[in-house]
């Protein structure tokens, strides 16, 4: 880290111990958190240096990108000599949809979709976070998606074991996933310390990062369906109270630092603002 000292260095090298840090969606990341609400816009030589601080070198930069590119992720253009991206339209959609699940309040479920679905693959079940009942069947909170094609909905009201039906979900790789995430970003919340601007903005996407992984596989199951050690409301806590003490920091780092077509990104934009609201909404 250029503006932080040892300790700054150690605690995000401590964040990063052990965690699956893949090039192409950390650089997601970077766009969904900082870039999309500050006009889509970035240019590669930000990326790059962002990149660097969490030891993913250009090398591998430029190769995520161009794949991210091949797959219809992102989008280029160049000025002059500079190459400058964008979310493709697929890919923000997407993490808007993430977005929503990050910074919004939860929407409570409203019963239960119980589907009989003979041509979902479980590998797609499991992508839209669906419980694995047997056969054909399948079922998840019914907060109004819509049903997969070819399939069958039963709604249901809550039954009456609605404690047995988490028994349809691996929540055990869940909760461990939980308990890293609060392990690994306890160190940055209980330190006493405000950090560097620096340090504030990588340790902001690195959060955002990591929780974006495992709350996108969270079927977000009632509390009476969880088990009692569930550990998905205290990382949530987490997230939002980590987020919202970085920003001020991290929103410094990104107007002097980061780069779009027409020069630096603004530190706020109403975008930006709106997520903290919603954070702190989401907490009444």
């Amino acid at each position: 880290m250029r503006q932080g000292g040892t300790a700054e260095r150690g605690l995000i090298d401590g964040i990063l111990q052990g965690m699956e840090l893949r090039s192409a969606a950390f650089i997601v990341t970077v766009y969904g958190d900082v870039v999309v609400p500050r006009g889509g816009v970035l240019w590669t030589g930000t990326l790059i240096e962002v990149c660097g601080r969490v030891g993913i070198n250009e090398s591998l930069v430029r190769t995520a990108v161009s794949r991210l590119v091949a797959a219809h992720r992102l989008r280029g253009e160049r000025l002059g000599r500079r190459s400058y991206y964008r979310l493709d339209a697929s890919a923000q959609r997407e993490f808007d949809q993430a977005a929503g699940l990050l910074y919004r309040a939860e929407v409570p479920a409203r019963g239960w979709q119980i589907l009989h679905a003979p041509a979902l693959a479980e590998d797609e079940a499991r992508r839209q976070r669906m419980g694995h009942m047997g056969g054909a069947v399948f079922i998840r909170p019914d907060r109004g998606q819509p049903v997969p094609e070819g399939a069958l909905l039963f709604p249901a009201a809550d039954p009456a074991e609605l404690g047995r039906i988490g028994q349809f979900w691996d929540l055990s790789a869940l909760h461990r996933r939980y308990l890293d995430l609060l392990a690994r970003f306890a160190p940055l919340a209980e330190a006493g310390a405000a950090p560097s601007d620096e340090t504030a903005l990588i340790a902001r996407l690195l959060l955002v990062h990591d929780y974006r992984g495992v709350l996108l596989r969270d079927p977000r199951l009632p509390q009476a369906a969880l088990p009692g050690d569930w550990k998905g409301h205290e990382a949530r806590a987490l997230f939002r109270d980590l987020y919202r003490r970085l920003t001020p920091a991290a929103e410094r780092w990104i107007a002097a630092h980061f780069e779009g077509s027409d020069g630096f990104l603004p530190g706020q934009t109403p975008e930006s603002q709106e997520r903290l609201a919603d954070l702190s909404e989401a907490d009444r």
